[in-house]
């Protein structure tokens, strides 16, 4: 069982480094990009009046949507699926990825008003859902369409499920399960592989469903705008 334990680590950490990596040098590749436009408008360009307003309603509807969470698996009831990080994922790909970790940190900091665990499971909730949405949302910034929505998505889950690992051994299970956490965790790491493979499958499919629906209705609603306003 801890043989399994251990090489299920060291596969996410793998996948985790590789990743990383991919997202290190699209970031190194924006950044590149961001030195040739002014600070000014850079930030104008993440915070526009429509961004502020959209990025408002996903970050409440998210919160809401934390409410109404549940088990998957009757073996491990702590594990509790919730369908927030569809909002974040549909803003990363209509705003960008700046927008949906901003309201993914603001999300998180509503919670703490319901939080029984002092922000560790508000920070371990933030490191997955950020793990989740900053990929596909920058992938998305460089070849849109379909197709690569869905191998983006495929990709979103991929480093959900390996971070997924260290940040439930090293944050959730220590303060949940107290000194006995690394017995615990030997025991029940492959119920916290299926269960955030679950959750971020299920994630991924309704976002592919609705988010170019939804993307045309507030890039129309923002054309609207712009033309009511004369811009």
């Amino acid at each position: 069982m801890k043989t399994g334990m251990t090489a299920g680590l060291i596969a996410a950490a793998v996948v985790l480094i590789m990743l990383v990596g991919a997202v290190a040098l699209l970031l190194a590749r924006l950044t590149g990009a961001l030195t040739r436009t002014s600070a000014k408008s850079t930030l104008k360009s993440h915070f526009r009046p429509l961004n502020i307003a959209y990025m408002a309603l996903f970050t409440a509807l998210a919160f809401v949507v934390t409410l109404i969470d549940f088990p998957v698996f009757p073996a491990a009831p702590y594990l509790r699926l919730d369908f927030a990080n569809v909002f974040f994922l549909i803003e990363g790909f209509i705003f960008g990825p700046v927008e949906a970790v901003i309201s993914i940190a603001i999300k998180e900091l509503f919670c703490l008003l319901k939080s029984s665990t002092g922000g560790v499971g508000e920070i371990a909730n933030f490191l997955m859902s950020v793990a989740f949405v900053i990929l596909p949302s920058l992938l998305y910034r460089f070849k849109k369409g379909r197709g690569w929505v869905a191998l983006y998505l495929v990709l979103g889950c991929a480093l959900q499920i390996a971070v997924s690992l260290p940040v439930n051994r090293y944050i959730n299970f220590p303060f949940f399960m107290g000194s006995g956490a690394a017995d615990v965790f030997a025991s029940a790491w492959q119920w916290v592989l299926a269960f955030n493979a679950v959750k971020s499958v299920s994630v991924s499919l309704i976002t592919f469903l609705i988010y170019k629906p939804l993307s045309r209705f507030i890039r129309m609603t923002g054309e609207k705008v712009r033309r009511a306003h004369g811009a």
